[in-house]
């Protein structure tokens, strides 16, 4: 069968059952189990369903996923948002931006111990946005900053997008951590350049002074920030000395979260309970997620889909920069219909063999996927943050999605830079100590 129709096909049976509502795991099963029925061989699709289904969900890398979302999910419920303001706020009063800074280096520190966007986004905007309201900062910056910075919770390790990327391609999950600390810290450094030029030329920016502290006074507010600089500092620390595997790393977390949520007196029943079940929630819906990937890349693989487009993308001769080009473009629309750990795995079977066949390295890519897929978060219609930012401030959605769009164009930037210093990337996972039991 030509490969046009296959294409049109698989898309068709796809979207037909998100369409219905399934949900995306189940939708990619539906369509891998179509395409075994028609190109695989006779009779085995069942036996071959449940080999992949079981061999994608009993991956050991994998645990480290439920494990991060776990720790993430106890210091969502513990007064962390609080202590960050609190420890954050007298020193970005005095920068060009004022305590609208408190958005992007809260969501910067929250991102290190969550890897998760919605979940930086709402444990820092249900502190900071009553109060930068209060002190009369302009609206559609607090909620566009927030939507932006939020984003960085998929790059900045613990990322759960670079876990499931390193599982689906088979790469270090450490390494891809650590090639994604530079960029993140640099994507958080263009969005308060953005800040401070705004609040220089803004006619709108009015805020209520702050009151200035001494250096002393700084210093005391600086203690509810050493917890939460603790736990990244012995999470990541033991990747990069080499100490802990990421499974063993996502388990340190763990058990400093709940140390960390003993101590502020916020550790419960209910919210162990509530923590408990959201990490579950979640990391049954990405391992189905995967499972359902892996069974649509067995089913492609019979059709030689992915052989075959990689053929014809390279009768067109591009250039590395040139498919970089598309894959943004094809990365940007496809966010606005699907999240961002769904686009990945729905897309690696075809998109892997063509960056390796034009020399990409993958660590690179796999950083360059998680911008592209950050601007998913922002985008209407299925924007994720922006339902979020809907959720907690009562404004309509094109108002939302209108202030982040100086965060969306920033994170296009982002990619050129990425292009023209790929060593921002590769440098740090080139460098870094791996421990015995790998990735």
């Amino acid at each position: 069968m030509d490969q046009a129709y296959i294409i049109i096909l698989f898309l068709f049976v796809l979207f037909t059952l998100l369409g219905t509502g399934v949900w995306v795991g189940l939708a990619l099963i539906g369509v891998a189990f179509v395409g075994m029925e028609l190109f695989g061989p006779s009779g085995l699709t069942g036996d071959r369903m449940a080999t992949i289904l079981w061999s994608a969900s009993s991956s050991w890398t994998l645990s480290a996923l439920p494990l991060f979302i776990w720790m993430g999910e106890i210091l969502f419920r513990t007064r962390l948002s609080q202590d960050m303001f609190r420890g954050l706020a007298p020193w970005m009063s005095r920068l060009p931006g004022g305590l609208v800074h408190t958005n992007i280096v809260g969501c910067t520190v929250f991102a290190a111990v969550s890897g998760s966007s919605a979940a930086t986004l709402t444990t820092v905007g249900k502190m900071s946005i009553p109060e930068l309201r209060k002190r009369q900062y302009p609206e559609h910056m607090v909620i566009g900053t927030l939507a932006g910075a939020a984003t960085l919770g998929l790059m900045i390790p613990p990322s759960l997008t670079l876990i499931v990327y390193g599982v689906t391609i088979n790469e270090s999950i450490i390494k891809l951590f650590f090639a994604g600390i530079v960029p993140g810290l640099v994507l958080a450094a263009m969005f308060m350049t953005y800040v401070g030029i705004y609040s220089a030329v803004g006619r709108d920016w009015n805020p209520v002074k702050e009151v200035g502290l001494s250096f002393a006074e700084k210093m005391a507010n600086s203690r509810f920030l050493i917890p939460v600089m603790l736990l990244i500092a012995t999470v990541i620390g033991s990747m990069f000395l080499g100490f802990a595997t990421a499974t063993e790393a996502a388990a340190i977390g763990v058990i400093g979260a709940l140390t960390l949520a003993t101590l502020q007196g916020s550790l419960t029943w209910s919210t162990f309970t509530q923590s408990l079940m959201g990490a579950t929630r979640t990391s049954a819906m990405i391992a189905l997620i995967l499972a359902g990937a892996a069974f649509l890349s067995l089913a492609m693989g019979f059709t030689g889909l992915p052989r075959g487009l990689a053929d014809l993308i390279a009768t067109f001769e591009l250039t590395r920069f040139e498919l970089l080009m598309v894959l943004l473009v094809f990365y940007i629309i496809l966010g606005c219909f699907l999240d961002g750990i769904s686009s990945v795995v729905l897309t690696m079977a075809v998109v892997e063999p063509m960056v390796r066949e034009a020399g990409i390295d993958m660590i690179w890519f796999g950083i360059f996927i998680v911008v592209v897929v950050e601007m998913a978060q922002i985008t209407p219609p299925i924007g994720f943050n922006l339902f979020v930012l809907q959720g907690m401030t009562d404004h309509e959605m094109g108002y939302i999605a209108k202030a982040a769009i100086p965060m969306f164009l920033i994170m296009v930037l982002m990619v050129f830079v990425l292009i023209w210093f790929p060593d921002l990337a590769t440098w740090l996972p080139d460098n870094v100590r791996q421990s015995p039991g790998g990735g």
